[in-house]
């Protein structure tokens, strides 16, 4: 296996009542505050008022910037670069989801350069420093509160980027699962099969690492597949919402990552759709999916479908490893498509077949996308085109 650091210095103050604690942790970066938030449901819940309350009482001074839409747009970014210059801001509070976390990301980037933020991703423009940023979390899903990257659109160009940048880490993240009751089915569901693509993106990897992260985990998807039905249906399940949360964290922070240094194969395929028909990104990884590991299953990546079937859905290890990893492939298909009601189809959603070739091109970066079992233009036109 190996080797490999493992350094994510993000404060995290879970669990309920803790934004009391709000005021003190901004003041640590300075007195000016840029507050990010979506289309406005804080204020509909009520957690507007309790935050800036917290920001006025610690005597900060407050700023904001609402709007960010999901699938975060370049245009966002530059707005709240913009601000955070013309104000002098010390520090971003980022108030909702991944989408509002991301975009904050890049804003705070954006302010301490002399260049257009979309050179972060058409350039790869080098990301040396950030403003400081912290986050309240209202969406278990992306997982963006406790680590260092962010994923932005451009409608002009069709694109979807996802870079990494360790000044991009929160300097501290708010984990209220209350704060998540108000989370539709659809949008919890759109966060488990997130979380899901998170972990099995790392999980299904033929390099030899640590035996424990691969049981660290299973106990994770165990813990998705457990809990996301009940807080589908019980939205206000304090303990569903909880390990939700946490998972949703620890998903995607680096720690499961140990050694290994195979790339990621569905999230660069689902950019490509959610960059030219602006999907739910989780129900875009909830079709691809099972579709890819059918695609990418054979004698020499057998092992790990059983290993996948038999830890985390229980199926008789005493059988057949091919039978073993078809029915591991649907059972998490029925997981997907059954038990969270998701979209099983691209024909559903939309989604057309005139576009396969140029998002498969992009995804593979018109070369190859070396993840589980390498993949080429051709091969990612296939498996899109198992999602019709």
């Amino acid at each position: 296996m190996n080797s490999f650091i493992y350094d994510i210095p993000v404060r995290v103050y879970f669990g309920k009542n803790q934004l009391c604690h709000l005021g003190e942790e901004l003041s640590k970066y300075g007195k000016r505050v840029l507050l990010t938030y979506g289309g406005g449901s804080i204020k509909k819940s009520g957690l507007y008022h309790v935050v800036t309350e917290e920001i006025r009482n610690a005597g900060l001074e407050l700023y904001e910037l609402s709007g960010i839409a999901p699938n975060p747009r370049i245009d966002s970014v530059r707005d709240g670069a913009q601000m955070c210059k013309e104000h002098d801001i010390d520090v971003l509070l980022a108030v909702g989801g991944g989408s509002t976390l991301d975009a904050t990301k890049w804003m705070a980037a954006g302010a301490c350069v002399d260049h257009d933020p979309w050179d972060f991703f058409s350039k790869w423009a080098p990301v040396e420093k950030a403003l400081p940023m912290v986050t309240i979390l209202t969406l278990a899903a992306t997982g963006s509160e406790m680590d260092s990257g962010g994923v932005i659109s451009n409608p002009e160009t069709l694109d979807k980027i996802g870079r990494l940048a360790d000044p991009l880490l929160p300097k501290a993240s708010f984990l209220d699962p209350t704060l998540t009751y108000s989370v539709s089915p659809y949008q919890t569901a759109c966060g488990a099969a997130d979380m899901m693509s998170h972990i099995m993106e790392v999980y299904f990897n033929i390099e030899p690492d640590l035996y424990m992260l691969d049981c660290f985990m299973e106990g994770m998807m165990k813990t998705v597949i457990k809990y996301a039905p009940i807080a589908m249906q019980e939205p206000d399940n304090y303990e569903a919402r909880a390990n939700l949360m946490w998972t949703s964290s620890w998903a995607i922070n680096g720690f499961v990552n140990g050694g290994k240094r195979q790339a990621w194969s569905c999230h660069p395929m689902e950019h490509e759709l959610s960059a030219i028909y602006d999907i739910t990104h989780g129900l875009g990884l909830a079709i691809l999916t099972p579709r890819w590991m059918e695609y990418c299953l054979d004698e020499t990546t057998v092992p790990k479908y059983v290993q996948f079937g038999v830890n985390v859905f229980g199926i008789d290890a005493n059988q057949e490893p091919m039978d073993i990893a078809k029915q591991s492939i649907e059972k998490l298909s029925y997981f997907f498509f059954d038990t969270l009601k998701l979209n099983r189809t691209f024909t559903e959603i939309g989604v057309k077949e005139k576009d396969f070739q140029v998002m498969a091109k992009k995804a593979c970066a018109d070369g190859i996308l070396p993840g589980f079992k390498p993949l080429a233009q051709q091969d990612i036109e296939k498996i899109f085109a198992m999602c019709l």
